[in-house]
C-alpha cells in the first residue's frame, strides 16, 4: 500500500477556493457578464465600422471582459478537476503516477491563482491601460548612463518572455556608452497596472567597468510609468500652449540615420514638461506620438495634483514611494532587494533578464496594503 502523505490536498484544495472565493468577490461575474452582453450588442450593431476607432474600442473592451471571465471560470475548472484527480489518485491503495500529476498540477494552479489574484488587486483607474516607460540616467555618470541601458533591456526582455508587445519612441544616447534618457510603450491591457509599480529611482552598486583602477561605483536611474492616453480621455492642450521644435533624428555617437527633420521636440510651456519622439518615419507620425505622451503626462500630473490635494485636507503629508525603491547590488555580494516590499533575490543577472514578475507581484500587494492603511 503506497503511502500519500507528501501533501495535504484536502488542505492545499481549501485554501485553493478560499482564494477563488475572494478573486470572484472582486471580479463580480454577474456584473462582468452584464457588461459582455452589452459590449456584445454594440459590436453586432450593422454600422459598428462606420467609426473605426470607436469600433476598435468597442471589440478590444469586449475581448478584455471575455479575457478576464474565461480566466476566474477556466480557474475553477482546473481545482475541480484537481479534486477529481486526487480522488483518483488515492482510490484502492493510491497511484503513486496519478499524485506525481496531481501534485504538479497543484503547483501550476497555485502559480497561476497567485497570478489571477494580483489582476484582481489591478482597480486603479487606470491600471488596465497600455503604459509608457520613461528611463533617465541620474547621478553616476557613464555608470548611469549604462545602468539606464541595462534597465531598458531589462523592462524589454520581461515583455519578450511574456509576448507582450513594446515600441521604443524616443532614445538620446550619452557620450561614452549607456543612454541618458529613452521612452518606449508596451501595447498591452494592464501594462500600466503592472509596471506602474517599477516608477522611482533605481540603484546600482558594481565594480565600474569604465574606472581603470577598478572601484566600486554606485550609480541611479530613475524610471517613469504613465498610462497610454486614450481618445476618450478629457485632456485638451490649446495650440497656443505648445512649442514644436523639429530636428533630424539621430543614433549613437551623433550618426544621422534620417536626412529630414522628422523628430520632433514638444514643449508644454505652462509646466515646462518636454517630450521627444524621434522614432516614427515622418514628422507627423512623431508629433502624434510626441502629443499623446504630452497629453499622458498632464492627465497623471492632473490626478497626481488632485490627490495630493485630498491627503493635505486629510492632514496625509506622508509621501507614499521613496526616493529609492531598489538596490540591485553586484560587489561586493549579488542581490537585488526591494525596498517597499523587502523582496529580495540573490540572482542579478536573472532580474537583468527580465526575471521582475515577483518584484511586481510583490510591489502591487504592497501597494495595496499602503492604500488599505491610509483609507
Amino acid at each position: 500500500m503506497l503511502c500519500l502523505v507528501a501533501v495535504d490536498f484536502t488542505q492545499e484544495i481549501k485554501e485553493l477556493r478560499a482564494t477563488m472565493d475572494s478573486v470572484r468577490g472582486v471580479t463580480d461575474l454577474d456584473t462582468l457578464q452584464a457588461r459582455i452582453k452589452d459590449l456584445e450588442a454594440q459590436a453586432s450593431a450593422p454600422d459598428l465600422w462606420d467609426d473605426p476607432e470607436k469600433a476598435q474600442q468597442i471589440t478590444s473592451a469586449l475581448s478584455r471582459a471575455n479575457s478576464e471571465r474565461d480566466r476566474v471560470v477556466g480557474m475553477d475548472a482546473r481545482v475541480e478537476d484537481l479534486e477529481a484527480l486526487v480522488e483518483m489518485a488515492t482510490e484502492d491503495g493510491g497511484d503513486a503516477d496519478t499524485l506525481a500529476e496531481a501534485e504538479r498540477e497543484l503547483v501550476a494552479i497555485k502559480k497561476a491563482l497567485g497570478e489571477l489574484e494580483v489582476r484582481t488587486l489591478l482597480s486603479g483607474e487606470y491600471d488596465e491601460r497600455e503604459a509608457v516607460v520613461t528611463i533617465r540616467s541620474g547621478a553616476g555618470g557613464v555608470d548611469a548612463a549604462d545602468f539606464a541601458e541595462m534597465l531598458l533591456r531589462m523592462y524589454l526582455r520581461w515583455a519578450e518572455r511574456h509576448g507582450y508587445p513594446t515600441k521604443v519612441m524616443d532614445t538620446s544616447y550619452a557620450e561614452e556608452a549607456g543612454l541618458k534618457s529613452v521612452t518606449f510603450e508596451v501595447n498591452v491591457p494592464y501594462a500600466y497596472g503592472n509596471l506602474s509599480v517599477e516608477a522611482g529611482t533605481h540603484r546600482l552598486v558594481r565594480i565600474s567597468p569604465f574606472d581603470n583602477q577598478g572601484r566600486r561605483q554606485t550609480s541611479f536611474a530613475a524610471v517613469e510609468v504613465i498610462p497610454l492616453i486614450e481618445s476618450t480621455d478629457s485632456i485638451e492642450i490649446p495650440e497656443n500652449e505648445i512649442k514644436v521644435d523639429v530636428f533630424r533624428s539621430s543614433g549613437p555617437g551623433g550618426q544621422s540615420v534620417n536626412t529630414t527633420d522628422s523628430a520632433v521636440r514638444m514643449t508644454h510651456i505652462p509646466t515646462g514638461i518636454v517630450v521627444s519622439m524621434q522614432n516614427e518615419k515622418s514628422q507627423i507620425q512623431n508629433r502624434a506620438a510626441a502629443l499623446r505622451v504630452l497629453q499622458s503626462r498632464l492627465l497623471l500630473q492632473k490626478k497626481a495634483e488632485e490627490a495630493a490635494e485630498r491627503k493635505e485636507m486629510a492632514g496625509d503629508v506622508k509621501a507614499s514611494w521613496g526616493d529609492q525603491m531598489r538596490s540591485y547590488v553586484l560587489q561586493p555580494y549579488q542581490m537585488v532587494k526591494d525596498l517597499r516590499t523587502e523582496h529580495e533575490v540573490g540572482n542579478p543577472s536573472a532580474v537583468f533578464d527580465g526575471d521582475i514578475d515577483d518584484f511586481i507581484e510583490a510591489g502591487i500587494r504592497w501597494r495595496k496594503e499602503q492604500e488599505k492603511a491610509n483609507a
